[in-house]
């Protein structure tokens, strides 16, 4: 096996924008991220969703009838 051909391994303190902090273990001797599990709408529950011009509604009266008329 050739020598220093891996390399090496730290474990690293992640810093997310929000301020948050996380260790983890990586080859880079440093990690910011732009948003994590703390400050990220859908783990935290603030997600929304938006319908633009009907989209959801559109989608479901043209695929309304598709599982009753499917035959097997």
């Amino acid at each position: 096996m050739k020598s220093d051909t891996h390399p090496t391994y730290h474990k690293v303190t992640a810093v997310c924008a929000c301020g948050n902090e996380f260790e983890l273990g990586s080859v880079l001797s440093e990690v910011r991220v732009e948003i994590c599990s703390a400050c990220h709408p859908f783990f935290t529950g603030k997600q929304k969703l938006i319908d633009t011009a009907g989209r959801i509604e559109k989608f479901k009266k043209k695929y309304a009838g598709y599982q009753g008329s499917k035959k097997k």
